[in-house]
């Protein structure tokens, strides 16, 4: 049984080093017990440790959010041995850049799975767990590739419209059961060490507050879930004051 009655858990699947981690803390802080996701346990160590140090409850697990099996095997054990989820956020990328002619079928199959499929099936799962209990919080991470693809960015666009798509039948079906979904779109570069060496001309907009702070993207993902339920948001964008679009 989970440890009381009293206690809530988030569920983040991909708690990077970046904005799945922030989101992480976040809600760690205001007291729910974070029950973060990687495909290798072990990267978790530095957040669990981070999050404990600041007063918080954290579990890590290594899963692959494409496996059905695990999926359900996660939900269920944080249902039964922790708290209820009372928010779960997807928050896998999969970004990748190749013409279409280089795109093979195993790169576009792969990066739907992780994209969408991912999302799909954790979606689903919390949902058979909030039902009962009429109320949580569905949100999956969206990017500008949600919204229109571009050239060499054909698996993305694709899995990111899909994973979209999921949200706005989700948010029909599950909004008058209590269940809040939303689908926030990140158009921007992020503040992550991939930036910052793969792409150093945009990182240098740091500076001038031209990038996404991972901790402004916790803080807008914690109020989504405070919402109350006459005023509940489903899609926003958010971009620092800058950028084109």
């Amino acid at each position: 049984m989970p440890e009381t009655t009293s206690k809530k858990a988030a569920l983040i699947i991909g708690a990077g080093d970046a904005t799945g981690g922030a989101i992480a803390r976040r809600f760690a802080r205001e007291g729910y017990i974070a029950c973060v996701t990687r495909r290798s346990a072990d990267k978790l160590a530095p957040l669990i440790e981070q999050i404990q140090a600041e007063g918080g409850v954290a579990h890590g697990f290594g899963s692959d959010a494409r496996k059905e099996e695990e999926m359900v095997e996660l939900v269920a054990k944080i249902e039964r041995d922790i708290a209820p989820i009372e928010v779960a956020v997807f928050n896998i990328g999969a970004n990748v850049r190749f013409p279409i002619t280089e795109t093979t079928a195993r790169v576009y199959f792969k990066v739907w799975e992780m994209a969408c499929f991912g999302g799909f099936l954790m979606g689903r799962e919390v949902a058979k767990a909030m039902l009962p209990r009429g109320r949580g919080t569905i949100i999956f991470t969206g990017a500008t590739a949600s919204l229109r693809g571009r050239e060499g960015f054909a698996a993305f666009a694709g899995a990111k419209h899909a994973l979209r798509a999921l949200a706005q039948s989700m948010a029909r079906e599950l909004w008058p059961k209590g269940i809040h979904v939303a689908h926030p779109v990140i158009d921007s570069a992020i503040d992550t060490e991939f930036i910052r060496t793969q792409f150093p001309e945009r990182y240098a907009l740091k500076e001038q507050e031209g990038i996404l702070n991972p901790e402004h993207i916790a803080d807008l993902y914690w109020q989504i879930h405070q919402q109350p339920r006459d005023a509940w948001t489903h899609e926003t964008e958010i971009r620092p004051w800058m950028e084109a679009w």
